[in-house]
């Protein structure tokens, strides 16, 4: 077991605050879409002697000397990333899923261009051209957005959009959309225009991985990721793409945007991709979707209207407009709880992004666990117990201890760490 007892000797107001987070994870229920729980094979990875090294460049062409096991890591990590994947090139050493997209954006791209991403509102990310971000802030950011009747993606506003304005590059993924992306019809709206197409697939890379979601690598020009999530490997980045555009993508990243790599890090993201190659991985993945479906339906059950009617990933997005409450105040009376999750904003929400009109609920990280359809229902028996009163703190102290002794029956870092 980890003990912790050099950080508990030399900075104890540190390792209480980290026994804290510990305990916090251990003992609450964790439905935040883009987080997940590791294993302890990747917090040792990341907790190597590799933190202590430069290694700026790539493999065979760096700027520091004794790199030669460190550059054997990063080849393991490029190798497994191409195979899970069937990419011709990887590049595992982006920071995050930002820098990935930041990274592919100025590869290929001069401040200005037009790119063409899903709006913020409808299940988009930041890094596609919100204009407090990066992306809309170098770039001529334009949006589409789902269909207000299905609340999915409105393909034909997308080539509507594309011809009209001619974005060089067209951007796919999302960060809180329930439902399948057809990337070949945005390659085939990309083709048209002569534009580049960009999939993000933070959000289902694990699914992407193991087949139970299509594959986007092949279809796009590239693909980016994060390396948690789904994939439930360290918080990183990862971009997949075609051997012609290799080299501006690597020059991007490094010198371009970053300096040297986090090799501790890569370690741990190569470990995570072998372990997504495995069949307990795409069995876990299977779990994930059934476990979504069944809280979905469940909370459906109990009143509730799920955004697009249902989900086919990971994840859905709760519309509490008809319920009298905010997401804000659903994600603070849900967190006193012991129920973790975050407001977000529904397709057309009158609410603005610190308020909201929905939340966001995902299985992940309580799939990770071990847990089923069986306590799915419990789940959704919580949350709605709750969601009836979100201001009443006797309830909090009562569902708290209720959500703790689930978790009890699904013991995680409690047999990692000494709690």
């Amino acid at each position: 077991m980890i003990a912790m007892d050099a950080l508990k000797g030399s900075d104890r107001e540190i390792y209480d605050l980290v026994k804290k987070e510990i305990e916090r994870e251990e003992y609450s229920l964790i439905l935040i879409a883009s987080e997940n729980l590791v294993h302890q094979d990747i917090l040792e990875a990341q907790g190597t002697v590799l933190t202590n090294k430069y290694a700026e460049g790539y493999p065979d062409r760096r700027f520091y000397g004794g790199c030669r096991f460190v550059d054997s890591i990063e080849r393991v990590a490029v190798e497994r990333a191409r195979a899970l994947f069937g990419a011709e090139h990887a590049n595992v050493q982006p920071h995050s899923g930002s820098s990935a997209n930041m990274a592919v954006l100025f590869a290929v791209l001069q401040p200005g261009d037009k790119i063409l991403g899903m709006d913020l509102a409808h299940g988009g990310h930041l890094s596609h051209g919100a204009h407090v971000s990066f992306s809309g802030r170098f770039f001529h950011a334009l949006t589409y957005h789902v269909s207000k009747e299905t609340e999915e993606i409105d393909y034909d506003e997308v080539r509507t959009v594309a011809i009209r304005e001619r974005p060089r590059l067209i951007i796919a993924g999302a960060s809180s959309y329930s439902r399948i992306i057809d990337f070949k019809k945005f390659r085939k709206v990309a083709d048209e225009i002569g534009a580049y197409l960009l999939v993000d697939m933070a959000h289902i890379a694990g699914a992407v991985a193991t087949g139970v979601h299509p594959s986007p690598v092949g279809v796009a020009h590239f693909v980016t990721t994060t390396t948690h999530k789904t994939l439930r490997g360290p918080r990183g980045g990862l971009i997949l793409c075609d051997k012609a555009h290799a080299k501006a993508i690597d020059s991007m990243i490094f010198p371009g945007i970053q300096g040297g790599p986090l090799v501790h890090v890569i370690a741990a993201k190569a470990v995570a991709l072998k372990s997504a190659m495995s069949p307990e991985f795409k069995a876990y993945q299977e779990q994930i979707l059934k476990n979504a479906r069944c809280l979905a339906a469940s909370m459906e059950k109990r009143g509730y209207r799920i955004v697009s009617g249902g989900t086919d990933n990971h994840l859905f997005l709760v519309d509490l407009t008809d319920k009298g409450i905010t997401g804000k105040e659903a994600e603070q009376g849900l967190e006193e709880s012991g129920i973790m999750l975050n407001k977000n904003l529904i397709p057309f929400d009158k609410r603005g992004a610190n308020v909201t009109s929905g939340i966001r609920i995902g299985t992940p990280a309580v799939t990770t666990r071990g847990m089923k359809e069986p306590e799915m229902s419990m789940i959704a028996e919580m949350m709605d117990t709750v969601l009836q009163n979100p201001g009443d703190k006797g309830l909090h102290r009562v569902m708290r201890e209720k959500v703790k002794d689930l978790c009890t029956r699904f013991p995680f870092y409690s047999a990692i760490y000494s709690l």
